[in-house]
């Protein structure tokens, strides 16, 4: 389908040979956009582009799960910069409002949209600016700040603390047992996603969706997660080191409520790392939101550095 407005035509790309086009707008999953498309995490139907001639003024794009019909998240949005034109959010909100009414199934709410920013992107009149008009753009179509995450990433040779003997480590027995402890957690939780999400549903059924949809689609073996006891068995916390599409990553980690402020935290996280690093992973990602400082501290005690920060942006 192509859209033609004013002096605009907003369409879809034709496939892989046009990612040259695509790719004219700067971001740090360009790199990636080749293998998203051959294993289908990306379509070009999902893809679109705003075009002056042959100028690229804005583009955007859906990620999704590899077999799903419909995409899981709006992750690259951008608009032309250094050009001439003083309605580039203008632009911007136009390109949106028409993809997502080709993309997003008539009546759905559209995906989240999640862009990585440099964690000091505050400070850089350039950059800010950059990334003010992308999000006033989004916000013209009915979007709004969700949350601001720190994203942290840790590299071999990197020290991991040597196990202090508090704690013993073993294997998850099943589906059940981390889907209670997951459960468990969510008292008194600090993530944001998991706040909204314990307004509309019980911490069962949220477990169950963060499960669903994070968890379940690690492409490394449960064999890595571990539970964390007390000697005498009794769970204190958990971690689940695992790859996703993209890196390993420290996916889920957290202490149940009864066990915090014992810096059983620094135990766990040392644990997932030190798994991880016999896998021979080349870096190790993590993030927690901005709000969540006793996390974000125990990533930062292991040696975890903050090289991002993410904007995750919501309809509602």
């Amino acid at each position: 389908m192509t859209v033609e407005q004013n002096d605009l035509t907003m369409r879809p790309i034709a496939g892989r040979e046009e990612l040259n086009l695509f790719s004219r707008l700067p971001y740090v999953l360009n790199e990636e956009l080749a293998d998203d498309l051959a294993v289908g995490r990306r379509r070009p139907e999902w893809m679109w582009v705003a075009l002056r001639g042959d100028h690229l003024l804005a583009r955007v794009a859906w990620w999704g799960r590899t077999g799903d019909d419909t995409p899981f998240l709006l992750d690259i949005f951008d608009i032309d910069d250094n050009g001439a034109d003083r309605d580039r959010v203008d632009i911007g909100a136009r390109l949106l409002q028409t993809t997502m009414a080709e993309v997003v199934p008539a009546g759905a709410r559209p995906p989240e949209y999640n862009r990585d920013v440099p964690p000091d992107w505050r400070e850089g009149e350039t950059t800010r600016r950059v990334i003010e008009d992308r999000m006033a753009a989004l916000e013209r179509t009915g979007a709004r700040l969700f949350v601001e995450r720190l994203r942290f990433q840790w590299r071999p040779g990197t020290p991991i603390p040597e196990p202090r003997g508090r704690l013993v480590f073993r294997p998850v027995r099943d589906t059940e047992e981390i889907l209670t402890l997951m459960t468990l957690v969510l008292d008194g939780t600090l993530d944001a996603h998991s706040r909204h999400d314990l307004t509309r549903m019980s911490a069962r059924e949220a477990a169950i969706r963060h499960y669903e949809d994070d968890l379940a689609h690690y492409r490394s073996p449960q064999d890595w997660w571990r539970i964390a006891t007390l000697p005498d068995g009794e769970p204190v916390g958990f971690v689940t080191p695992a790859r996703n599409d993209y890196n390993p990553i420290i996916g889920y980690l957290d202490v149940l409520p009864e066990h915090r402020g014992n810096g059983y935290i620094d135990d766990i996280l040392a644990e997932g790392t030190r798994i991880l690093n016999t896998q021979d992973a080349p870096r190790i990602r993590a993030a927690t939101d901005i709000g969540n400082t006793p996390m974000a501290n125990a990533f930062q005690r292991a040696g975890y550095v903050n090289f991002e920060r993410a904007i995750n942006m919501t309809w509602h």
